[in-house]
Protein backbone atom coordinates (compact mmCIF):
# COMPACT_ATOMS: atom_id res chain seq x y z
CA UNK A 1 0.00 0.00 0.00
CA UNK A 2 1.10 3.58 -0.64
CA UNK A 3 -1.39 5.08 1.78
CA UNK A 4 -4.04 4.04 4.28
CA UNK A 5 -7.39 5.31 5.52
CA UNK A 6 -9.50 4.14 8.39
CA UNK A 7 -13.01 2.78 7.92
CA UNK A 8 -14.42 5.81 9.72
CA UNK A 9 -16.34 8.82 8.40
CA UNK A 10 -13.11 10.74 7.73
CA UNK A 11 -11.81 7.95 5.50
CA UNK A 12 -15.09 7.76 3.59
CA UNK A 13 -15.06 11.53 3.09
CA UNK A 14 -11.50 11.51 1.74
CA UNK A 15 -12.37 8.76 -0.72
CA UNK A 16 -15.33 10.79 -2.00
CA UNK A 17 -13.12 13.86 -2.42
CA UNK A 18 -10.51 11.81 -4.30
CA UNK A 19 -13.12 10.19 -6.53
CA UNK A 20 -14.61 13.60 -7.39
CA UNK A 21 -11.12 14.84 -8.34
CA UNK A 22 -10.33 11.77 -10.44
CA UNK A 23 -7.52 10.57 -8.16
CA UNK A 24 -6.50 6.91 -8.47
CA UNK A 25 -6.88 5.45 -4.96
CA UNK A 26 -6.20 1.83 -5.87
CA UNK A 27 -2.99 1.75 -3.81
CA UNK A 28 -4.62 3.33 -0.74
CA UNK A 29 -5.93 0.67 1.64
CA UNK A 30 -8.88 0.92 4.01
CA UNK A 31 -8.00 -0.60 7.39
CA UNK A 32 -10.84 -1.98 9.48
CA UNK A 33 -11.02 -0.68 13.02
CA UNK A 34 -8.40 2.01 12.41
CA UNK A 35 -8.98 5.78 12.59
CA UNK A 36 -7.97 7.82 9.58
CA UNK A 37 -4.83 9.87 10.19
CA UNK A 38 -5.64 13.46 10.98
CA UNK A 39 -4.24 16.68 12.35
CA UNK A 40 -5.49 19.06 14.99
CA UNK A 41 -4.83 22.57 13.70
CA UNK A 42 -5.01 25.94 15.44
CA UNK A 43 -4.76 29.22 13.53
CA UNK A 44 -3.41 31.78 15.91
CA UNK A 45 -2.84 35.29 14.61
CA UNK A 46 -3.66 37.84 11.93
CA UNK A 47 -1.10 36.34 9.51
CA UNK A 48 -2.97 33.03 9.39
CA UNK A 49 -0.01 31.05 10.79
CA UNK A 50 -0.90 27.67 12.27
CA UNK A 51 0.19 25.04 14.77
CA UNK A 52 -0.42 21.39 13.92
CA UNK A 53 -0.58 18.26 16.07
CA UNK A 54 -0.54 15.08 13.94
CA UNK A 55 -2.39 11.89 14.95
CA UNK A 56 -1.08 9.16 12.58
CA UNK A 57 -3.90 6.62 12.88
CA UNK A 58 -3.95 4.34 9.83
CA UNK A 59 -0.92 6.14 8.38
CA UNK A 60 1.30 4.31 10.87
CA UNK A 61 0.48 1.00 9.13
CA UNK A 62 1.59 2.09 5.66
CA UNK A 63 4.14 -0.15 3.96
CA UNK A 64 5.38 -0.25 0.38
CA UNK A 65 5.35 -3.37 -1.79
CA UNK A 66 5.31 -1.94 -5.30
CA UNK A 67 5.66 1.67 -6.48
CA UNK A 68 3.61 2.40 -9.63
CA UNK A 69 5.42 3.79 -12.66
CA UNK A 70 5.71 7.55 -12.64
CA UNK A 71 8.13 10.39 -13.27
CA UNK A 72 7.88 11.73 -9.71
CA UNK A 73 7.46 10.15 -6.28
CA UNK A 74 6.46 12.57 -3.51
CA UNK A 75 6.37 11.63 0.18
CA UNK A 76 6.03 13.22 3.59
CA UNK A 77 6.69 11.88 7.08
CA UNK A 78 3.23 11.07 8.42
CA UNK A 79 3.93 7.48 7.37
CA UNK A 80 6.79 5.24 8.63
CA UNK A 81 10.27 6.23 7.49
CA UNK A 82 10.93 2.68 6.28
CA UNK A 83 8.06 2.99 3.82
CA UNK A 84 9.44 6.25 2.44
CA UNK A 85 12.94 4.78 2.04
CA UNK A 86 11.58 1.72 0.23
CA UNK A 87 9.49 3.87 -2.11
CA UNK A 88 12.38 6.21 -2.92
CA UNK A 89 14.84 3.39 -3.57
CA UNK A 90 12.39 1.82 -6.03
CA UNK A 91 11.73 5.20 -7.65
CA UNK A 92 15.41 5.98 -8.13
CA UNK A 93 16.02 2.57 -9.67
CA UNK A 94 13.49 3.55 -12.36
CA UNK A 95 14.95 7.03 -12.83
CA UNK A 96 12.06 8.90 -11.19
CA UNK A 97 12.46 12.22 -9.37
CA UNK A 98 12.05 11.87 -5.59
CA UNK A 99 10.65 14.75 -3.54
CA UNK A 100 10.51 14.74 0.26
CA UNK A 101 8.38 17.09 2.33
CA UNK A 102 9.99 16.51 5.79
CA UNK A 103 6.89 17.11 7.88
CA UNK A 104 6.54 16.43 10.71
CA UNK A 105 10.25 17.24 10.98
CA UNK A 106 12.46 14.48 12.37
CA UNK A 107 16.03 13.27 11.99
CA UNK A 108 16.44 11.96 8.46
CA UNK A 109 18.46 8.76 7.90
CA UNK A 110 21.38 9.01 5.48
CA UNK A 111 19.99 6.15 3.39
CA UNK A 112 16.89 8.24 2.71
CA UNK A 113 18.79 11.41 1.81
CA UNK A 114 21.02 9.43 -0.56
CA UNK A 115 17.97 8.63 -2.72
CA UNK A 116 16.21 12.00 -2.38
CA UNK A 117 16.48 14.51 -5.20
CA UNK A 118 14.50 17.40 -3.71
CA UNK A 119 13.77 18.26 -0.07
CA UNK A 120 11.09 20.89 0.64
CA UNK A 121 11.17 22.03 4.30
CA UNK A 122 9.61 25.21 5.61
CA UNK A 123 11.57 27.87 7.49
CA UNK A 124 10.96 26.12 10.83
CA UNK A 125 11.74 22.58 9.67
CA UNK A 126 15.05 23.30 7.93
CA UNK A 127 16.94 23.81 11.20
CA UNK A 128 15.43 20.68 12.73
CA UNK A 129 16.67 18.46 9.88
CA UNK A 130 20.26 19.72 9.83
CA UNK A 131 20.28 22.78 7.56
CA UNK A 132 20.71 23.28 3.82
CA UNK A 133 24.45 22.60 3.65
CA UNK A 134 24.19 19.31 5.53
CA UNK A 135 21.40 18.07 3.26
CA UNK A 136 23.39 18.89 0.13
CA UNK A 137 26.50 17.24 1.60
CA UNK A 138 24.52 14.04 2.20
CA UNK A 139 23.44 13.69 -1.42
CA UNK A 140 20.30 15.79 -1.87
CA UNK A 141 20.38 17.59 -5.23
CA UNK A 142 18.03 20.48 -4.41
CA UNK A 143 16.75 22.06 -1.21
CA UNK A 144 13.72 24.34 -1.43
CA UNK A 145 13.03 26.29 1.77
CA UNK A 146 9.59 27.85 1.90
CA UNK A 147 9.44 31.00 4.03
CA UNK A 148 5.80 32.05 3.89
CA UNK A 149 5.36 35.69 2.91
CA UNK A 150 9.14 36.00 2.49
CA UNK A 151 9.06 33.68 -0.50
CA UNK A 152 11.15 30.65 -1.39
CA UNK A 153 14.90 29.96 -1.43
CA UNK A 154 16.33 27.28 -3.73
CA UNK A 155 19.82 25.83 -3.22
CA UNK A 156 21.37 23.10 -5.35
CA UNK A 157 24.45 20.92 -5.14
CA UNK A 158 25.96 22.89 -8.01
CA UNK A 159 24.84 26.34 -6.82
CA UNK A 160 24.70 26.49 -3.05
CA UNK A 161 24.09 30.22 -2.81
CA UNK A 162 20.29 30.32 -2.62
CA UNK A 163 18.17 31.66 -5.45
CA UNK A 164 15.24 33.66 -4.08
CA UNK A 165 11.70 33.62 -5.48
CA UNK A 166 9.09 36.10 -4.28
CA UNK A 167 5.90 34.90 -2.64
CA UNK A 168 2.52 35.39 -4.29
CA UNK A 169 0.93 38.65 -3.13
CA UNK A 170 -2.17 37.59 -1.18
CA UNK A 171 -4.02 38.43 2.02
CA UNK A 172 -3.61 35.16 3.98
CA UNK A 173 -6.37 33.99 6.28
CA UNK A 174 -5.22 30.41 6.99
CA UNK A 175 -1.86 28.87 6.06
CA UNK A 176 -3.12 25.32 6.62
CA UNK A 177 -2.40 23.21 3.53
CA UNK A 178 -0.09 25.74 1.88
CA UNK A 179 2.92 23.44 2.07
CA UNK A 180 0.90 20.53 0.71
CA UNK A 181 -0.34 22.65 -2.18
CA UNK A 182 3.21 23.81 -2.91
CA UNK A 183 4.65 20.29 -2.96
CA UNK A 184 1.76 18.85 -4.94
CA UNK A 185 1.98 21.51 -7.64
CA UNK A 186 5.77 21.17 -7.82
CA UNK A 187 5.52 17.40 -8.29
CA UNK A 188 2.67 17.67 -10.80
CA UNK A 189 4.53 20.10 -13.04
CA UNK A 190 7.76 18.10 -12.95
CA UNK A 191 5.75 14.97 -13.75
CA UNK A 192 4.47 16.50 -17.01
CA UNK A 193 7.99 17.52 -18.03
CA UNK A 194 7.98 21.20 -17.11
CA UNK A 195 11.23 22.99 -16.35
CA UNK A 196 12.26 23.34 -12.72
CA UNK A 197 11.76 27.10 -12.85
CA UNK A 198 8.22 26.66 -14.22
CA UNK A 199 7.43 24.07 -11.56
CA UNK A 200 8.65 26.39 -8.79
CA UNK A 201 6.44 29.22 -10.02
CA UNK A 202 3.40 26.93 -10.19
CA UNK A 203 4.17 25.75 -6.67
CA UNK A 204 4.47 29.29 -5.32
CA UNK A 205 1.11 30.27 -6.79
CA UNK A 206 -0.53 27.09 -5.49
CA UNK A 207 0.85 27.63 -1.99
CA UNK A 208 -0.15 31.27 -1.98
CA UNK A 209 -3.70 30.60 -3.14
CA UNK A 210 -4.09 27.92 -0.46
CA UNK A 211 -3.63 30.56 2.24
CA UNK A 212 -6.68 32.49 1.05
CA UNK A 213 -9.19 29.76 1.96
CA UNK A 214 -9.98 28.29 5.38
CA UNK A 215 -9.15 24.65 5.99
CA UNK A 216 -6.79 22.10 4.44
CA UNK A 217 -8.57 20.14 1.71
CA UNK A 218 -10.89 23.00 0.61
CA UNK A 219 -7.91 25.34 0.20
CA UNK A 220 -6.00 23.27 -2.38
CA UNK A 221 -6.32 25.11 -5.75
CA UNK A 222 -6.84 23.24 -9.00
CA UNK A 223 -4.86 23.72 -12.21
CA UNK A 224 -7.41 26.18 -13.61
CA UNK A 225 -7.06 28.49 -10.60
CA UNK A 226 -3.27 28.36 -10.75
CA UNK A 227 -3.21 29.00 -14.50
CA UNK A 228 -5.54 31.97 -14.12
CA UNK A 229 -3.35 33.56 -11.45
CA UNK A 230 -0.16 32.92 -13.44
CA UNK A 231 -1.67 34.73 -16.42
CA UNK A 232 -2.35 37.89 -14.36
Amino acid sequence: MLGALGDDDAGKYLRRVADDAGVDMSAVATLAGQPTGRAVITVGDDTGENTIVVVPGANSAVHVDVVPNGRVVLAQLEVPLDAVVTAFVAAKQRGAITILNPAPATELPTELLAVTDVVVPNEHEIGLIGGVEALLDLGVSTVIVTRGASGVEVSTAGHRSPTAYAALAVEPIDTTGAGDAFCGALAARLAVGSSFDDAIRWAIVAGGLATTVHGAIPSIPDAAAITARLSD
